[in-house]
């Protein structure tokens, strides 16, 4: 069980940021952790052992990550393409009818499928793992489990939002969305293996860790202002704060503190966006605020254990004994 506790920690987490500390659902119905798991949990575990066990980073998963965003919200839930999606009117704003998609939620929601759905869950457990990090954590017939999980997931999540709102996009919209997500793929694994660190000091972790809430706060804040001047602006911020990230560690001082705190900057975003939103189905005023204080609790103690992982493996390094247990 030791073994594959990070994957299991990994097939758990990723739907409860993506779902539930982004505040879509009450904790009354936290059950529904189970059949999101299958897509999420699903699919973080298999793009996170695909590119580890073919010796990639995170170039690779980020990419991989964005071509699953591109097939749920443009393949399975169609979000993209339907007016009146789970009655939130999301292309209202920014429709651009050659594309047959709204610009803005276009950019917003595969943004936070990159580095809330995916990237986030798997940055944190990883540091977590310690010395097994950027090792695979199944074996064969595990990562085979892990690809038949996230199809099941895949074939749940169409079934349910078709029978939701009866809509198809046309065969056009869908060819498109399945021609992107296969290129985001090819490119996933075109992009080098590794690449030799370069010397050079990068900011501390809390420099790092408020970058990042800075953008979260850009991020959320942009759907309060115009709506192309709110695309300008999220897209301005996404590529710097990836500038940045990029550049950043691609240096050899850049360390496990650094990834723990991009990681956990993204949970206390979504932790404080919930606050301010309205759950997808269910939830009254009282119960949403338990909600969200509880799961930002849950969140807050997520990130501490993860934060006790990583100092420990910082003092007792791979190869390095640890002390022996006081009996």
């Amino acid at each position: 069980m030791r073994r594959v506790a990070p994957a299991i920690a990994l097939y758990l987490l990723a739907p409860f940021v993506a779902e539930f500390l982004l505040g879509d659902f009450p904790i009354t119905m936290i059950l529904l952790i189970l059949p999101l798991s299958t897509m999420y949990g699903g699919g973080a575990l298999f793009i996170r052992e695909l590119a580890r066990r073919t010796g990639r980073g995170w170039p690779t998963i980020l990419l991989l990550a964005l071509a699953f965003g591109v097939v749920e919200e443009g393949l399975l839930t169609q979000s993209l393409y339907n007016p009146d999606y789970v009655g939130a009117h999301l292309l209202d704003e920014g429709f651009v009818p050659a594309l047959g998609i709204a610009v803005p939620w276009t950019l917003f929601v595969l943004a936070i499928h990159v580095i809330w759905s995916i990237g986030a869950p798997i940055s944190l457990v990883e540091e977590a793992a310690g010395d097994r990090r950027d090792q695979p954590w199944l074996r064969g017939p595990g990562f085979a489990a892990s690809i038949a999980v996230f199809a099941a997931g895949c074939v749940a999540i169409f079934s349910f939002s078709y029978a939701d709102g009866q809509f198809m996009a046309s065969a056009a919209q869908l060819a498109a969305a399945a021609l992107v997500a296969v290129a985001l793929v090819v490119a996933a694994f075109a992009v080098p293996r590794r690449v030799r660190p370069a010397t050079g000091a990068v900011p501390g972790p809390r420099a790092v860790f408020a970058a990042a809430i800075g953008a979260g706060l850009v991020l959320f804040g942009a759907e309060l202002l115009p709506t192309w001047v709110g695309v300008a602006v999220v897209a301005v911020d996404l590529a710097v704060l990836g500038w940045l990230v990029r550049r950043w560690s691609a240096r050899d001082s850049w360390g496990a503190w650094h990834r723990f705190a991009l990681a956990a900057a993204a949970l206390l975003t979504y932790a404080w966006h919930a606050f301010f939103q309205l759950p997808v189905q269910g939830g009254q005023a009282t119960v949403n605020l338990v909600t969200h204080i509880v799961f930002a609790l849950v969140a807050l103690g997520v990130i501490g254990y993860a934060a006790r992982r990583v100092h420990r493996t910082a003092r007792f390094p791979a190869g390095q004994p640890r002390p022996a247990a006081i009996p």
